[in-house]
């Protein structure tokens, strides 16, 4: 693509709709990580052991059994509140969460999940360092002009390390209460079992961290393999649509991510083939960056449309079809 051309290009990019809505995802993703990081401390949501209590928005969270056990309650009055404040809530918060998954897929992967937000960002930082999203990629995907700079490393393995030991004391803040543990902690006062436990649990997150990002949301994650079963299983569900009929328009996708072609596959933070049937797309998680790189590709064309759309409903069936009927031939 000629510079004019290239410079007219990201000059149109914040204009673009899929632009916006990439940097509203990020907003979601930076507040739902506060979130993640703050919720101990606010006593928002977590059980704490010592005093084996459940705590959910800043309220001591019962179902009973206690009240039961020192006769304050009858044997039913009991049974009704297990129902009304444990079983019922638990329903509807996981039914909830696998209808949103079934109508719009891997949803909360690509726009709250902290772990995926993670990956995002050290697959910026190692394309830095080495010019890869990932230490499995086989090929370097750079700019022209643009070279690996090795200054990024240590930056990578830090960054890689210290959210590893953050996510190991954020865990232990959901079991035990957070004014104790950080006060052991900037002491230097940790019991064993303290200490044991970030030290082990840190080390594995760091490690995940540095080398199967992408293959713990693949294929450990059981959050994301609920939520793409249940995608899976609605043919109307929210799906990536790629139009067959303007495949040669991809020998010419080019974008300031991706300047040597296929922006999509470049994109995608999942190591995906965007362009492939669902089946193949089972680990999808609706982050959109695909599709924004196929529309900033077409930005600059002088034939309108893209390649890759957000297709559901009906629209989602058809291409649901069409993919079957391409696999049968």
């Amino acid at each position: 693509m000629p510079d004019p051309a290239r410079a007219a290009l990201f000059q149109r990019n914040d204009a673009l709709p899929l632009a916006r809505l990439q940097r509203q995802r990020r907003l979601a993703q930076a507040a739902f990580f506060a979130l993640f990081l703050l919720a101990p401390a606010l006593n928002l949501l977590r059980f704490d052991l010592t005093e084996t209590q459940l705590w959910v928005l800043g309220l001591r969270w019962s179902l009973g059994i206690d009240a039961l056990a020192q006769h304050q309650v009858t044997p039913t009055e009991a049974a009704l509140a297990l129902i009304m404040r444990g079983i019922l809530p638990a329903l509807a918060l996981v039914g909830g969460f696998l209808y949103v998954a079934w109508r719009w897929g891997r949803l909360y992967c690509g726009w709250l999940c902290p772990h995926f937000s993670l990956v995002e960002g050290l697959n910026a930082l190692l394309h830095k360092a080495s010019g890869r999203f990932s230490l499995w990629d086989r090929q370097r995907t750079l700019r022209p002009g643009e070279a690996p700079d090795a200054r990024w490393w240590p930056l990578f393995f830090i960054s890689c390390a210290f959210f590893g030991f953050l996510w190991s004391i954020t865990l232990l803040t959901y079991l035990l209460p957070p004014v104790r543990v950080w006060s052991h902690l900037l002491s230097a006062s940790l019991t064993p079992a303290e200490a044991r436990f970030i030290l082990i649990a840190g080390g594995v997150f760091t490690a995940e961290l540095l080398l199967a990002r992408h293959l713990f949301c693949r294929f450990g994650c059981a959050v994301g393999l609920f939520q793409s079963l249940a995608w899976m299983a609605n043919p109307k569900a929210l799906v990536v649509a790629f139009d067959r009929r303007r495949a040669r328009d991809c020998r010419g996708c080019e974008t300031e991510q991706a300047p040597q072609g296929s922006a999509c596959d470049v994109a995608c933070p999942m190591r995906l083939n965007p362009r492939n049937i669902k089946r193949m797309m089972f680990s999808c998680v609706q982050c959109g960056q695909c599709v924004t790189e196929c529309e900033s590709s077409h930005a600059a064309r002088p034939t309108p449309g893209v390649n890759l759309e957000w297709k559901v409903g009906l629209e989602a069936v058809r291409e649901t079809l069409r993919q079957r009927r391409e696999e049968q031939r």
